[in-house]
């Protein structure tokens, strides 16, 4: 069915920049709502109209630009809130290039932070008092981050905005740098330009079909991809507001997300796979009833491997609440290309396609039938937008993959990031690919394996992480999602699958954690589940398992598993283990 053409953003002119993108959103609609944070993630509200974020961040760039900072990196250190807004704001309006990173716990160690200031050659951190005052008494063992200089944003003058001159900048100049989530390798700094950023909005808008005024429902961390550009960014782009509220509210009781959703009639919200999950496992069949989803137009899932099993299951438990399978928006991205690359023309009933999982295991495309007793069920994230192409490409040979093979995914278009900071190398072999024997591309080699079927991209599995025994392929988030239902004592999304290699032979190493209500179930009994669950599902031994304290299995920022650092844990004896089994000499 071809869909009505979409209005326009209702902008007067095309921005070249984000500062260009704001400023005229504050002159067209100076009073409207911008951001409404949740500060106890249901009913305290800070508020600010699209002039008040402006002032704000005229006020933070004049700041920047009395201290001559222009083109140099800004550390931004915030809890989730107004402040980092205003603060990232800032940096755009001043041309110096905004590094956001999450806030340390207290009285933690701060080891990415360092990484990432050394990485970045940050020269200033933008905060608050409190965190200041945090990280100040570390400041003995962290040198690097002693010499460097700090504000605390809300001491800032009122009437300072009115020094403030607008930046030389264009599409071209770097708005900040992203710093990768680190679930296979050390964070790397992403280039993103004002162009990509500006790019990549208008192809959420085509994908997501956004209409001027959209209301975004939002939890996710101001610091990470998804959080910042389509929860921050996107809404303002289509004039619209954000209602944002801090990720810890959310984890902590899940239904004050969706209970925002009803309150402020939110058309756009989402989360990654196990958000999902925890607001079927943590809510009651009482509070489903009293819910009302019915505004919803778009319910994304990204960000991680996208479940068949998660979404039926939410699908099924909120039906009584008004939510239409046709809401779910199943999409994909990554960092390096600034956040969108594919999604649905427009919300619609997702299409669930069964493939034959030997065959994937050889690296083919076959369909089965749902019911056949080799299928994995996979969700289709859709199709590119704009110019943007994608090819499949054998990650060894560099050639292109026939239609019936898994290969790794390649992006192209105006929503690739410029390269990696301060990798020349890396850049060139990641951003720049070409398929062999031909001129295409370039291309960013996005790491991610996959195939098309139907028009459609589905996404196989990261190739660092891959396990390859005897010959055959087997994705880690199969096999972790095989365990964890294979006893109810076993965490969701609490596991890590990889291998190693034992006198000469890839052997299946398994590291899962305990529930906290379950901790002290009959291991012998877990481990006995386990191990027959792998070997029914994927024709595997293992070799090794280790039970885990509850929320200890290594997690990004952003709640992905770190394989490689979990695999560091095991060989080390760093992890955290309640039990283990080693398959008999």
């Amino acid at each position: 069915m071809q869909l009505p053409p979409l209005p326009p953003n209702n902008l007067p002119s095309k921005p070249e920049t984000l500062v260009d993108l704001i400023r005229m959103r504050s002159e067209i609609q100076p009073d409207d709502l911008m951001y409404l944070f949740l500060t106890d993630g249901e009913s305290e509200e800070v508020r600010s109209s699209y002039a008040e974020m402006d002032r704000q961040a005229r006020r933070v760039a004049a700041w920047l630009q009395d201290n001559h900072l222009f083109g140099e990196r800004a550390l931004l250190v915030y809890p989730p809130g107004m402040d980092f807004i205003a603060a990232y704001m800032g940096c755009l309006y001043a041309g110096v290039v905004a590094v956001p990173s999450y806030p340390p716990r207290v009285n933690r160690p701060s080891p990415r932070i360092q990484t990432i200031v050394s990485d970045s050659q940050a020269v200033v951190v933008l905060t608050t008092g409190e965190i200041f005052a945090s990280m100040e008494q570390r400041f003995e063992f962290t040198p690097d981050l002693k010499n460097l200089r700090w504000l605390d944003t809300a001491t800032l003058t009122p009437g300072l905005e009115e020094r403030w001159t607008y930046p030389d900048i264009n599409a071209q100049s770097l708005a900040f740098l992203q710093y990768t989530s680190g679930s296979t390798s050390q964070p790397k700094g992403v280039m993103v330009s004002h162009g990509n950023l500006l790019h990549n909005l208008e192809m959420i808008r085509l994908g997501f079909r956004l209409e001027p005024g959209v209301t975004v429902i939002i939890w996710l961390p101001n610091y990470h991809d998804m959080g910042l550009i389509g929860g921050i960014l996107g809404p303002m782009y289509m004039g619209g507001k954000s209602i944002l509220m801090s990720p810890f509210h959310f984890l902590q009781r899940p239904l004050r997300w969706l209970q925002a959703i009803q309150k402020y009639s939110g058309h756009i919200s989402g989360a990654p796979n196990f958000a999902f999950d925890m607001c079927v496992e943590k809510t009651t069949p009482e509070q489903r009833q009293a819910l009302d989803l019915s505004s919803l137009g778009a319910m994304f899932s990204g960000a991680e491997p996208i479940r068949a099993e998660t979404m039926k299951r939410f699908n099924e438990a909120f039906a009584v609440s008004g939510f239409d399978p046709k809401m779910y928006y199943p999409c994909y991205g990554l960092a390096e290309g600034t956040l969108f690359v594919t999604g649905g023309d427009g919300p619609k009933k997702p299409k669930f396609y069964a493939f034959s999982r030997s065959a994937l295991a050889q690296g083919q495309v076959m369909p089965v039938a749902n019911d056949s007793p080799d299928a994995q069920v996979f969700i289709g994230c859709g199709q590119t937008q704009l110019e943007a192409q994608l090819a499949i490409v054998n990650p060894d040979t560099l050639e292109r993959c026939k239609s019936n093979e898994v290969g790794e995914i390649w992006q192209s278009g105006g929503s690739v990031a410029q390269g990696y900071w301060r990798r020349p190398e890396e850049s060139e072999r990641i951003f720049n690919a070409r398929v062999a024997g031909s001129q295409e591309g370039p291309y960013l080699r996005t790491g991610d394996l996959g195939f098309v079927f139907d028009t459609e991209l589905f996404v196989a599995g990261r190739s660092k992480d891959l396990i390859i025994i005897r010959g055959s392929n087997h994705y880690p988030q199969d096999i972790e999602l095989t365990v964890e239902q294979s006893h109810p004592a076993l965490q969701a999304s609490g596991g890590a699958a990889f291998s190693l290699d034992i006198k000469g032979e890839e052997q299946l190493v398994v590291v899962q954690e305990l529930t906290r209500t379950q901790r002290n179930a009959d291991q012998t009994e877990i481990f006995r589940a386990i191990r027959k669950a792998i070997s029914e599902n994927h024709d595997l031994q293992v070799y090794a398992i280790m039970l885990l304290k509850p929320l200890s299995v290594p997690k990004t920022s952003s709640g992905k598993i770190q394989r490689h650092a979990a695999k560091a844990g095991f060989l080390n004896g760093t992890l955290e283990v309640l039990g283990e089994w080693r398959m008999p000499d």
